[in-house]
């Protein structure tokens, strides 16, 4: 086992009672309630009397629309699936038909109205419609009723965004493969276009906007379809303009942590989060979310993006904090039973990882891993268990900790990461001192990962 470090906690009360929960980017997000994958690809967000709602695309078999997925988080950490928005007809040709394409869903709320609105990106499998659609419901994550689809103004419309001004109106963020992007401004009741606020003959895809201060920031990607690159933003004192040149905000070269922008959240009165799709084109259910803290600097209206393999997030005060590097405990090391036992893994560290966990499902020669790991305080924390899963499909495992109550926990393909581990993001509750965690099968049956290492935070 690695020594652990103990971290005092000057100020607290006895036990050191904390909340640490994590985000950590690129990893798999398990829903709470469904012990899947989250599936909310080119997403947008609301916040609703303290609850935050994750709109986004069902991928799980692949590029044609399935579903739009409504998820709920207090925290933008534990994620409940909460409800499918819009789901596929048995219509041909229809804009929610089969062998369509529905992306980029975002939702807003109308104040005068009282309804809430979604636009979304209508396609045909060519891409050559280029639309976009309306749907409206009477609650968040509720039903939503389909209206139309068009072209606004005539336009082509294919990656959109949507932007709520502090006065209310709203604007229709889209790209044009004729032109470029454009800022159009809805009608009163966001239901239809009324005119073009501003217009740049630059293609900037899947558009995101933000104000902080008296400083509008728009973020767009290149076009290079499902491959990131490094995205862009410019900036504005006036939606109408004049704009500043575009300009990368993440590390040049890095392709934005190989992520493409869908979403851009703001954060107390000069922060924001910054919220990207890492696209795994060949297996686009494996798709993972790149969030990380966007750092906005309103003396010189610039933003800039910095990797953080984990990271906490304080709504109430709008900060931000980055992750400990925490303690690795290797899945080899722990005690292996019931079929479970240490394999070669080339890409692991120390080129072995525990392997064989779960099987068959009735309960003989399960594979089981146990691991005790340290913690210096009674806490609520994010696991992070790095793993490989060669399948296409996700692979499931059973983590309890302290002999609690088991929750299902998703590791997705990791088939496309080339040389390096994934990782899963599981939160739970630690007691101060020595906690053992088990990772085992699920009900049913099925293989779990091969276990790499279990990182502890600190």
């Amino acid at each position: 086992m690695h020594p652990y470090i103990r971290i005092s906690c000057f100020g607290l009360i006895a036990g050191c009672a904390r909340a640490a929960l994590d985000i950590i980017p690129g990893a798999t997000w398990t829903a709470t309630n469904t012990g899947q994958h989250v599936q909310a690809h080119g997403a947008g967000l609301i916040e609703e009397d303290g609850t935050y709602y994750l709109i986004g695309e069902e991928k799980t078999n692949g590029a044609l629309f399935q579903a739009v997925n409504c998820y709920s988080s207090t925290n933008l950490i534990e994620w409940t699936f909460v409800n499918q928005l819009l789901t596929v007809t048995d219509e041909e040709g229809a804009d929610l038909g089969p062998n369509r394409i529905v992306e980029r869903p975002k939702i807003i709320k109308n104040d005068n109205t009282g309804q809430y609105v979604m636009w979304m990106h209508i396609d045909s499998t060519d891409y050559r419609d280029a639309r976009v659609g309306v749907a409206t419901g009477d609650s968040v994550c509720g039903e939503y009723v389909y209206q139309e689809s068009f072209r606004p103004l005539g336009f082509q419309s294919r990656d959109i965004g949507l932007f709520k001004d502090d006065d209310g109106s709203a604007y229709l963020l889209t790209e044009d493969r004729e032109y470029g992007t454009r800022i159009i401004q809805l009608t009163d009741d966001y239901l239809d276009v009324a005119n073009v606020t501003f217009g740049w003959e630059y293609f900037a895809e899947s558009p995101a906007l933000i104000k902080r201060g008296e400083t509008y920031f728009i973020f767009g990607s290149h076009l290079t379809g499902w491959s990131p690159n490094d995205n862009i933003y410019s900036t504005a004192t006036s939606l109408s303009g004049p704009w500043t040149d575009w300009i990368e905000f993440a590390p040049v070269g890095s392709n934005t942590f190989t992520s493409q922008v869908n979403y851009v959240l703001p954060l107390g009165t000069d922060k924001a989060i910054y919220m990207g799709d890492r696209w795994v084109s060949t297996n686009l259910g494996a798709s993972t979310y790149i969030w990380l803290p966007l750092e906005i600097d309103g003396t010189t209206a610039t933003a800039s993006l910095e990797w953080y393999d984990s990271w906490s997030v304080d709504l109430a005060a709008g900060t931000w904090t980055a992750g400990s590097d925490g303690t690795a405990y290797e899945g080899e090391d722990g005690e292996l039973s019931g079929g479970a036992r240490t394999i070669n893994c080339s890409r692991c560290s120390g080129a072995v990882a525990a392997g064989y966990i779960g099987g068959s499902g009735d309960g003989e020669n399960e594979g089981v891993v146990e691991l005790e790991v340290d913690s210096a305080d009674t806490a609520r924390v994010t696991l992070n268990i790095k793993y490989l899963n060669g399948d296409t499909s996700p692979r499931y495992a059973a983590v309890s900790v302290n002999d609690g109550e088991a929750q299902t926990v998703a590791f997705v393909s990791t088939s496309h990461l080339g040389g390096s581990v994934g990782s899963t993001a599981v939160h739970v509750d630690l007691v101060q001192g020595v906690n053992t965690i088990r990772i085992f099968g699920v009900e049913g049956g099925g293989w779990g990962p091969d276990v790499d290492q279990v990182v502890v935070p600190l």
